[in-house]
């Protein structure tokens, strides 16, 4: 029985190599890497340890793989990937440079073409009747081309 993941600067995950933590949260945790059969960078989820045997917790994030991949749109992470490599089950997506909607919550309300962005990609997923299941400032990211 497996009681961390132990994913650290320089371990691998298939061929994914890591290089930091960018956060975790009751059910995951995410962190930079490189692809490095295509030389780009990522962000890899993986279930937090303590749900990495549960069977529910492991189709759940199938589901969550699935459902991401069917949607295309300018406001909403690309998946690049889904797998398992000893034990962990993981899902690759782009890397997005930026900040969360939490960082910048002390500026103040959002310009209302960001507040539409979001309310845009929403509205596509919605459409597509997916729900997001934890949406919170913390997992909006603000880029330089808009809200992810």
């Amino acid at each position: 029985m497996r009681h961390n993941v132990g994913l650290y600067l320089g371990s691998k995950l298939g061929t994914y190599g890591i290089q930091s933590a960018l956060g975790a949260g009751g059910r995951g945790e995410v962190y930079r890497a490189l692809d490095t059969r295509l030389q780009r960078t990522v962000a890899i989820k993986i279930l937090s340890w303590h749900l990495s045997e549960s069977s529910e917790a492991k189709q759940q994030l199938e589901r969550e793989a699935k459902a991401i991949s069917c949607l295309n749109h300018p406001n909403i992470c690309t998946l690049h990937d889904f797998g398992s490599h000893d034990g962990t089950d993981f899902l690759v997506m782009e890397h997005l440079e930026g900040e969360t909607r939490a960082d910048r919550l002390h500026q103040g309300v959002l310009p209302q073409t960001e507040a539409l962005a979001i309310a845009t990609a929403l509205d596509k997923a919605h459409a597509r009747c997916i729900v997001h299941r934890d949406l919170k400032p913390a997992n909006i990211m603000l880029t330089k081309n808009g809200p992810n």
